[in-house]
């Protein structure tokens, strides 16, 4: 079932500047398969269509369809059944009509229920995204990693590696991504949010305590971008992004 989760984002850098930032978001964890049902029973959000809140097929997986069948396609891709599957995803909505998610994260289960793998969909503020899917072994906190194949932040390097540490949404969450080089981490980013029901009471409180988040989010990064560049941090070339649109990441963490 649908929730949404009141949460803290907060990034550290430690070379070659230190930096930190901490911010309160709010972000919904959506069933993607009781999409439709969500937004008629709902005042306050809407599926493609505007309202204070909303949700647009096209902003996420490859935006020409359904993000529950491109998710479903990725599982299948990855040589996992997606028959009966449930999907979730962990995103902000737009809000009037406004939305940008740096990364919005997919749980994929099987048929049984358990967590299979999950989906990292990173987005850039070049209008560019790329996804990394990595599969999930055993049960708790999930722990994976990959390499970076995809432009981020102007001042970081693309030689990196990401690991994430992941306690699946329940009546709390956690997501902890380090990205680091040869020499050991250069960045902790962090999500921590605790669960709320996924109702117009709560969706109104939330437009109360976090005023045009989605705005705020897109002003923060270049308001701390200004900032990393006075402090001497210079930008790094942009390359062309990856020849394709997900990277799977095995078990063993060859990526491809």
């Amino acid at each position: 079932m649908s929730a949404l989760y009141h949460g803290i984002v907060t990034h550290s850098r430690f070379a070659p500047k230190q930096h930190k930032l901490k911010y309160r978001i709010f972000s919904l964890l959506l069933d993607l398969a009781t999409l439709d049902e969500e937004a008629a029973r709902l005042r306050l959000f809407s599926r493609n269509r505007f309202n204070l809140f909303s949700f647009h097929d096209r902003d996420y997986g490859d935006g020409s369809g359904s993000p529950l069948l491109w998710a479903q396609a990725q599982m299948r891709a990855a040589g996992l059944d997606p028959v009966n599957s449930r999907i979730t995803l962990l995103t902000m909505p737009r809000i009037f009509g406004y939305g940008f998610n740096p990364v919005s994260v997919y749980f994929c289960h099987g048929a049984d229920g358990a967590l299979r793998a999950i989906l990292y969909e990173v987005k850039n503020t070049f209008g560019q995204r790329h996804s990394y899917f990595i599969p999930v072994s055993g049960g708790g906190i999930v722990r994976q990693s990959c390499n970076k194949v995809f432009y981020v932040s102007p001042f970081m390097d693309m030689d990196l590696t990401y690991d994430f540490t992941v306690q699946p949404p329940d009546k709390t969450l956690r997501l902890l991504i380090f990205a680091s080089n040869a020499q050991g981490p250069v960045l902790a980013a962090s999500l921590t949010g605790r669960r709320a029901d996924f109702t117009d009471t709560t969706l109104l409180r939330a437009a109360c305590a976090y005023p045009l988040l989605t705005l705020k989010v897109m002003a923060g990064i270049h308001w701390e971008a200004a900032k990393l560049w006075l402090k001497g941090l210079r930008l790094r070339p942009r390359p062309a992004p990856p020849a394709t649109a997900v990277s799977f990441v095995t078990d063993s963490g060859i990526q491809s």
